[in-house]
C-alpha cells in the first residue's frame, strides 16, 4: 500500500498484528477482520456513517458495539474504539485488508483471487488450491471467488501481479491475436 493512506494503514495493521500476535489471537482476529471488512462491504451505509465527521464519537462507538456485539474479542473492540478516537476509524476496511495480508505473511499463504462463469464446487476449489501452491510454492492459499458470466467457462486465477487465465474467453481472445497476426 502506497501513498497517505497506505502511511495510515500501514501502522494500524502492524500494531493490531503485534497485539493479536503478543496474545497469540492472530488467527482469531483475522476471523473478525474478514467478518467486518466484509460487513463494511455489504453496508455502504454503515461506512458512511463510521466515516462522516459530523457525526460524534459517542455515537459511532456505539454503533460499533452494537454492530460487533460480544462477538469481538475485547482487544479488537478496544482497537475500534482506538480508530473512533483518533478519526481512523473510516479506514477500517483498508487497515482490516492489510492486516489480513499481514497475517497471509506471517502463515506463508497467498491470496489467489478466482474468476469463474459459475461457482466451484468443492474438488474444483481443491484443484484449484494445489494448481496455486505448486506455481506459487506458498505453503496455503486463500481462495477469494467471484462470478461472472463473461468468462464463459474456465477460470482465471490472479495472484499478486500474475495472471493465470485458463478461460474460454481467454483462450477465444488468443486464437483472435494469432488469426489476426498471421
Amino acid at each position: 500500500m502506497s501513498g497517505i493512506v497506505g502511511e495510515i494503514v500501514e501502522p494500524y495493521a502492524a500494531a493490531l498484528m503485534s497485539v493479536a500476535g503478543s496474545h497469540n489471537l492472530t488467527e482469531d482476529f483475522g476471523h473478525q477482520m474478514r467478518s467486518l471488512v466484509g460487513l463494511l462491504d455489504e453496508s455502504p451505509d454503515l461506512r458512511e456513517f463510521l466515516g462522516n465527521p459530523v457525526i460524534d464519537r459517542n455515537d459511532k462507538k456505539a454503533v460499533l458495539n452494537r454492530v460487533v456485539g460480544d462477538e469481538v474479542n475485547p482487544f479488537l473492540r478496544n482497537f475500534l474504539m482506538l480508530l473512533v478516537d483518533r478519526g481512523r476509524i473510516l479506514f477500517l476496511a483498508e487497515i482490516g485488508q492489510q492486516y489480513l495480508a499481514l497475517l497471509r505473511e506471517l502463515n506463508q499463504t497467498v491470496l489467489a483471487e478466482v474468476i469463474s462463469a459459475v461457482e466451484l464446487n468443492d474438488d474444483q476449489k481443491r484443484i484449484v488450491v494445489e494448481k496455486v501452491k505448486s506455481l506459487t510454492g506458498a505453503r496455503d492459499v486463500e481462495l477469494q471467488t467471484k462470478i461472472d458470466a463473461d468468462v464463459l467457462g474456465g477460470v482465471i486465477i490472479q495472484v499478486g501481479s500474475q495472471v493465470f487465465d485458463a478461460s474460454l474467453r481467454g483462450q477465444l481472445r488468443r486464437i483472435g491475436v494469432s488469426l489476426n497476426a498471421s
